[in-house]
């Protein structure tokens, strides 16, 4: 086989690997976010209703920020 055809076929190869590659990243990724949502405000609320607190809107933002602080 000429040189130019195994040429095309590592670019097909790379490209159908990439693909395949994104394919099952974002699979991946829409299950693990399935199985485990990100925490927000809501969530928060009702945490620290089961605590026997009744949070002001302060206490939730500061949590939230504090929360996106430790993510980062």
């Amino acid at each position: 086989m000429p040189t130019w055809g195994w040429i095309i076929i590592v670019i097909i190869a790379l490209a159908a690997g990439a693909a395949l590659g994104f394919y099952f990243a974002r699979q991946a990724m829409m299950k693990y976010l399935k199985e485990n949502p990100p925490i927000n405000e809501q969530m928060i609320r009702m945490m620290m209703a089961q605590m026997g607190r009744t949070p002001s809107e302060k206490q939730v933002r500061q949590m939230m920020a504090q929360m996106n602080k430790f993510q980062k």
